[in-house]
């Protein structure tokens, strides 16, 4: 699995408001070169920040771009965050599940975040690898428009859904596969989110959204496995050669994809 050593500028950015947001910057590549930070950022839900949050992520980070994976169900129910009232930012909303009429909130926070029924069997990360892929298989559009997002971005690129493990975690996989990051690397940021699950769950715990259905939630179910992202990564390596190759499968030209790579990564 890839490492962070002290060489590797800090992930994580500090908010009052949230407590899953790092920097894709830094990592290694496989032509020798890094990622580039201030491009790519992971996030969990932005319904919280404070007014100095927002201070930090516009005039300090240079955020520009938010790319919201949520359902309009989840939008609808948690109302507009305080950056909607930020004029300068461009935002974008890609579901990455299809809506479903008549669904009550405790109904579409257990979709949203691959909640088990009751009784059910622990959720292993062959069951998150397959969930993963489904939002290749039934969301492409939204998946491409994502990462078409982030490649156009004016400044940096903030990725988010509830959590910041599942949906945004298999968009930034992506990203950073046509990045050209290994995969262990990938995996290595992937299952840095455990660091923070219990702050997660405690956090989306209080939102009236989220808090019902997560009140009968085993953090062990949520954290996520170095498993899961590496049959993500060579399912799509066996299917298309890699995200690049998928993105090309799903109307991307070369140029696009070399855009997304060269917007993502530095010599």
């Amino acid at each position: 699995m890839g490492t962070y050593d002290e060489n590797v500028p800090e992930r994580w950015i500090h908010l009052d408001g949230l407590v899953n947001m790092r920097d894709l910057g830094g990592l290694p590549t496989r032509d020798g070169g890094t990622t580039r930070p201030g491009r790519l950022i992971r996030s969990d839900n932005l319904q919280d920040l404070t007014t100095d949050d927002v201070t930090r992520l516009v005039d300090e980070l240079g955020v520009t771009d938010i790319v919201d994976l949520r359902t309009e169900t989840e939008l609808h129910l948690e109302g507009d965050g305080p950056l909607r009232r930020v004029t300068s930012l461009t935002h974008h909303h890609h579901s990455l599940m299809r809506e479903r009429p008549a669904e009550s909130k405790e109904q579409v926070a257990a979709r949203a975040l691959a909640l088990p029924e009751q009784d059910e069997p622990v959720r292993d990360g062959a069951f998150w690898a397959e969930h993963y892929l489904g939002y290749l298989a039934r969301r492409p559009d939204s998946v491409s428009a994502a990462l078409r997002a982030v490649s156009e971005a004016r400044g940096a690129a903030v990725v988010h859904c509830a959590a910041g493990k599942d949906r945004t975690g298999t968009v930034v996989a992506m990203a950073l596969d046509v990045a050209g990051v290994p995969h262990e690397e990938i995996v290595a940021d992937y299952v840095l989110t455990a660091e923070r699950i219990e702050a997660i769950i405690g956090r989306l715990s209080t939102r009236d959204s989220y808090g019902p259905a997560l009140a009968r939630q085993v953090v062990s179910d949520q954290t996520p496995r170095p498993e899961t992202m590496l049959t993500i990564l060579d399912a799509v390596d066996d299917g298309w050669g890699g995200a690049a190759g998928w993105l090309r499968e799903n109307g991307w030209g070369q140029d696009a994809v070399e855009r997304l790579r060269m917007r993502l990564t530095r010599a």
